[in-house]
């Protein structure tokens, strides 16, 4: 083996190359794909929902998708992965080149979201069955144990399809989906340093990479630039391919380092879009609306009528997420059903310490984000 194929195999040399490679890829592409917009009218008009007064290019998941997709596979390629991991790189990267057509062609001319839950789910199921990634148990949430194989499968895909909408639904202000990515990538990929887990490694950093790029354009006022849906959807199913190969791997119990509540982490990790998700959904289903109609429910939209700044709204809620983290470190010794209580209770409590702060300064009306 040759010095540069030992050098590759150290972990934290790997990461940080290919976070260093998607975000060279991905700076290079951004201005590219913003000049293309404006030539050929690309773009994101502003409507009722809308938090930007004028068009915007919104196919900043070009950049996204070709950028992570460039460096994963040629670190893939370099990596000495094993059989089992080349096999899941290549299903992944089949799954989100599905993902990824369904959001350039929503972006471009809008797509039913009939259409789009077909493709989520087509593309969920060719992962769960070329890789056999799934959900085997809940780690003893209510006592229970292994699923039957059908119904694993069955509730690994509806978790797939639920975190990629997710995370579709909370791109609503400037920075927030790739701050909450970045730290959820950044989570799991350390875990996969310590277990040197060489395929989760290049997904996680290669996404913080391409990620990065992106928030500088994404926040700047002059050459600002939207992921869109192709980036949205794309971004959040690779977090959902993360967090269920960090729980198949933590269910296992091998490596250097392993918790007790894997599940409980992941749902701390995934807790603010999971938690928006589930509340925007029962609004529009009290209402009688469909679930997937759009509104100005979400807690972001909240957080702006307060008066927040993009990027002040986005640094809260990645505080919170970070916050959300941290507690579930800590209560990890505790009995796993009370641990659930305890992050299911502290998520929309959290959620409300902006609009009490606020309050609390005097600086605007509190105007609590309810389920009216």
């Amino acid at each position: 083996m040759s010095i540069f194929n030992q050098i590759l195999l150290n972990p934290y040399f790997l990461a940080c190359l290919s976070l260093f490679i998607a975000f060279l890829i991905s700076i290079r592409m951004y201005p590219v794909i913003i000049l293309l917009g404006y030539r050929k009218n690309l773009m994101a008009t502003p409507g009722h929902r809308s938090s930007h007064v004028k068009k915007i290019p919104n196919l900043g998941g070009i950049g996204l998708f070709v950028a992570f997709s460039i460096a994963l596979t040629i670190l893939g390629s370099l990596a000495y992965l094993s059989p089992t991991s080349l096999t899941k790189l290549v299903s992944l990267l089949s799954a989100m080149i599905i993902l990824f057509f369904l959001g350039v062609k929503d972006d471009i001319i809008g797509l039913s979201p009939r259409k789009k839950l077909i493709g989520q789910i087509l593309s969920a199921a060719l992962v769960v069955m070329t890789t056999d990634l799934r959900i085997h148990n809940l780690g003893g949430l209510f006592g229970l144990g292994d699923f039957p194989y059908l119904f694993s499968v069955a509730f690994t895909i509806f978790l797939f399809v639920f975190v990629v909408n997710a995370f579709n639904l909370v791109d609503g202000i400037d920075g927030l989906a790739s701050a909450i990515a970045i730290i959820a990538s950044a989570t799991f990929g350390i875990f996969a340093l310590l277990n040197h887990q060489y395929l989760m490694i290049l997904t996680s950093f290669t996404l913080i990479g391409a990620l990065a790029g992106f928030l500088r354009y994404n926040f700047s006022e002059k050459r600002k630039l939207f992921m869109g849906d192709s980036g949205s959807m794309f971004i959040g199913f690779l977090l959902a391919f993360q967090a269920f190969s960090f729980l198949a791997y933590q269910d296992n119990h091998y490596g250097a380092f392993t918790v007790s509540n894997a599940p409980i982490l992941v749902l701390a990790i995934l807790s603010f879009p999971l938690l928006d998700t589930i509340r925007v959904f029962i609004i529009r289903i009290k209402n009688k609306r469909s679930p997937f109609s759009a509104d100005r429910n979400h807690i972001h939209h909240r957080l702006l009528d307060l008066g927040l700044k993009h990027k002040k709204a986005t640094i809260m809620v990645s505080i919170i997420n970070i916050v959300m983290i941290i507690l579930a470190f800590a209560i990890g010794g505790l009995d796993i059903n009370l641990q659930l209580i305890i992050i299911c209770m502290a998520a929309p409590v959290l959620c409300l310490c902006p609009f009490l702060m606020e309050r609390q300064q005097g600086k605007i009306k509190l105007v609590m984000p309810s389920f009216r």
